[in-house]
């Protein structure tokens, strides 16, 4: 692909961003029981707050199990796109999508969308512990992460699970590790990103858009 194809992909991206600057976020049913909606759409809600992030979010919805009522509370900013106002008093199943809440994107979650989707994103195999491979980490805190160049085969980060360590070798695109999305030695979820590659001939492109978004975001 060349610059230009990229230029025209990246500013596609951009372009439904601005359009739709939002990320919708599905709150889903923790556990069965029957449901009582506290929220109605087009209702503000908060996330947590407090210095120690003490106050508990806006009240979405309460679920009611064997006579124990838990309140479910929004974990972000934003406005109730929808309810299921159909389930209001009905017994639902564990994992059943609720209501919906339209989160406005910063200029930071605006960047790292499109980091999303233009990285090829490496995630984690299990939920355990993760660490750079000693040779990895070396060279990382010599010239920095984005100057490693890796491929698929290549051994980069180690897993601690059950007090047993277990290299993860490499699965994917090769080129430059641009974001880092896990620190050394936390507990990270079955899924979750560890890294993002970004291909060289894509980086100088990548780094313009992002260039680009902290100029002209809002």
């Amino acid at each position: 692909m060349s610059a230009a194809q990229q230029e025209i992909h990246f500013d596609e991206i951009i372009s439904r961003y601005r359009s739709d600057p939002y990320h919708y976020i599905d709150v889903c049913a923790v556990h069965t029981g029957t449901v009582r909606f506290l929220a109605k759409e087009g209702s503000p809600v908060e996330g947590v707050s407090g210095e120690w992030l003490h106050k508990p979010g806006t009240p979405l919805y309460q679920i009611e199990r064997e006579r124990n009522t838990k309140v479910i509370s929004a974990k972000t900013v934003g406005t109730v796109a929808s309810v299921r106002q159909e389930l209001d008093g009905h017994f639902v199943e564990a994992g059943e999508k609720l209501l919906t809440i339209r989160h406005p994107l910063k200029k930071k979650e605006v960047i790292e969308a499109i980091l999303q989707e233009v990285l090829f994103i490496f995630r984690a195999p299990e939920r355990a512990r993760y660490y750079f491979s000693l040779d990895i980490q070396n060279r990382i805190d010599q010239k920095g992460a984005r100057s490693i160049f890796i491929k698929p085969g290549d051994e980069i980060i180690t897993m601690s699970l059950m007090k047993r360590d277990t290299p993860v070798y490499y699965s994917g695109e090769e080129g430059l590790i641009h974001s880092v999305y896990f620190n050394p030695g936390e507990s990270v979820n079955q899924g979750a990103p560890l890294i993002g590659i970004c291909p060289e001939e894509k980086f100088p492109t990548v780094q313009k858009v992002i260039t680009r978004v902290k100029a002209e975001w809002d």
